[in-house]
């Protein structure tokens, strides 16, 4: 399949003429990214008659849109004007970027595959070889994604609530280290899938304090928590505490 060529401009990752560097600039220099791109060989999220993004490049972008919680709207906007996005994803600097719609197609034709796991267990994996946070407990919880194209994305659902407008898209089922904000796992599912229904596939051995909103109270999910050898901190109302209001927000990761 035809591809589009990105990173051919001075400005890449890891371009000596930075001045500084972030937390992005290391991540992306400490994962191995052979074994994502290995798994991504046969992915194409190009339409018809137009050259097909590096499916490397759309897994990266897919990693930012998890760590900083961005719909497909809001992450094609960031790709578009924040540099170090735009290093973390092979873009060099006047390139052009995704457009939404190209993250609807990336994102079904991983779930199709069921990809959207093994990805992001290959990464994390890495980041745990490599001693990138030390664990001192676990937050559970499970964000919305809207579809960027309501007529043409036929896989997502409707999630309704009694106090929000219902929504048309996915649910991210994130695992998340409380200290660093490291993603330890992840699941893709339709937005109609129960917050806590992937709460045994994203849940890392030895989660410690294991917190989650009322979604993952009862006996069922305490259960699993402390068979992976984790203790259930459930919060029983609507509210978290401030120290844990963004549960999937990116924070400095803590190299030791």
């Amino acid at each position: 399949m035809a591809r589009r060529r990105i990173g051919q401009e001075q400005l890449a990752v890891g371009d000596a003429g930075l001045r500084g560097g972030t937390s992005l600039d290391e991540v992306v220099a400490l994962i191995d990214w052979t074994e994502p791109d290995r798994l991504l060989a046969d992915i194409s999220a190009s339409a018809k008659g137009e050259l097909g993004w590096p499916p490397l490049a759309l897994f990266r972008a897919l990693l930012l849109a998890t760590w900083h919680d961005l719909s497909d709207v809001r992450l094609a906007e960031a790709l578009d004007d924040r540099a170090s996005f735009r290093r973390f994803c092979g873009f060099a600097v006047h390139e052009p970027t995704p457009e939404r719609t190209t993250f609807v197609r990336f994102r079904a034709a991983l779930v199709r595959r069921g990809l959207d796991r093994a990805l992001f267990e290959a990464v994390t994996r890495q980041l745990d070889e490599r001693g990138v946070v030390v664990r001192t407990g676990t937050l559970v919880d499970a964000t919305l994604i809207p579809s960027a194209s309501i007529p043409h994305d036929n896989e997502a659902r409707w999630a309704g609530h009694r106090r929000r407008k219902p929504v048309h898209g996915y649910k991210a089922h994130v695992a998340t280290d409380q200290e660093a904000g490291l993603i330890r796992g992840v699941e893709i599912t339709t937005a109609n899938v129960h917050d806590a229904a992937e709460l045994e596939a994203v849940l890392p051995d030895a989660p410690g304090d294991t917190y989650g909103d009322s979604a993952y109270a009862g006996s069922r999910h305490a259960a699993i928590i402390r068979a992976r050898g984790g203790v259930p901190r459930i919060v029983h109302t609507g509210t978290w505490p401030r120290a844990q209001v963004s549960l999937l927000s990116f924070v400095q990761y803590q190299f030791s």
